[in-house]
């Protein structure tokens, strides 16, 4: 079941009143409302993307009370006001999340995927674009706790280096979508770990990556033949050699 918040429904406890009102259906019947929204089997599901400017982290900590172990996926896009303390014990009270984002959560560092990698080892989807203050520190936590890992999203988190890639993908080899946009220090080496360690890759964003070029790519196409979906756009050194490549072993580009 989705939940989703409303502001026009009635918030029939404090519970969701605490919550700013996340609901679960349009209509109810008052008898059976308490038991439906309270019960945390019902909350597997959370996008709180319409709410993100009021959603603090006392929030996340009462979702993650409530909902416990029957959380699956939690979007928390946008949402500025939210960080490591309250993150953290989302971690460990959800220890079953598989999705998660965090996308533009700018109080959000390394203290969060270390929190992540001790307590949600089932975790399968991550984004963590624009959370500025990600480091390499955050891609070796993923790595030795996270091995399920297959799509994670650190677009604009510019102090990752190749380092940190290296690390990630020696723990996550299943990874099938990464998305690197804006990650300005990368360079061809780099790519040689993914092209090495990620042979079931089927989407890969390198977008404005100006150090990549045609040496890492070629990297690229001779380990991951799955490859359907590569943006290169902005990386001004790669040339048409690089077509050839791309042709010759990545048939499902």
């Amino acid at each position: 079941m989705l939940i989703q918040a409303h502001r026009h429904l009635p918030a029939p406890t404090e519970y969701i009143r605490n919550t700013y009102q996340i609901v679960s259906m349009d209509k109810f019947a008052s008898p059976a409302w308490n038991v439906l929204a309270l019960d945390g089997s019902n909350w597997q599901r959370i996008d709180l993307f319409d709410f993100q400017r009021d959603i603090e982290g006392r929030v996340v900590e009462n979702i993650s009370k409530r909902c416990g172990g029957f959380l699956r996926k939690l979007s928390l896009r946008g949402c500025l006001g939210v960080g490591d303390n309250a993150l953290r014990t989302f971690a460990q009270n959800c220890r079953n999340i598989e999705v998660l984002n965090l996308n533009g959560c700018t109080k959000t560092t390394d203290a969060t995927c270390t929190s992540l990698s001790k307590f949600c080892s089932k975790l399968r989807h991550l984004d963590l674009a624009s959370c500025t203050s990600i480091t390499n520190m955050s891609l070796k936590a993923l790595s030795e706790g996270c091995p399920l890992l297959e799509q994670l999203n650190i677009s604009w988190c510019d102090q990752v280096t190749k380092d940190g890639i290296q690390a990630l993908v020696r723990g996550c080899g299943g990874l099938k979508a990464l998305f690197l946009k804006g990650c300005t220090q990368l360079e061809d080496e780099a790519l040689k770990y993914i092209g090495a360690h990620c042979p079931e890759l089927v989407t890969l964003n390198l977008q404005t990556c100006l150090q990549i070029t045609d040496e890492g790519l070629i990297t690229i196409c001779r380990g991951c033949h799955k490859l359907q979906s590569l943006c290169a756009s902005g990386c001004s050194n790669i040339t048409d050699a690089i077509l050839n490549a791309l042709g010759q072993n990545c048939p499902r580009l």
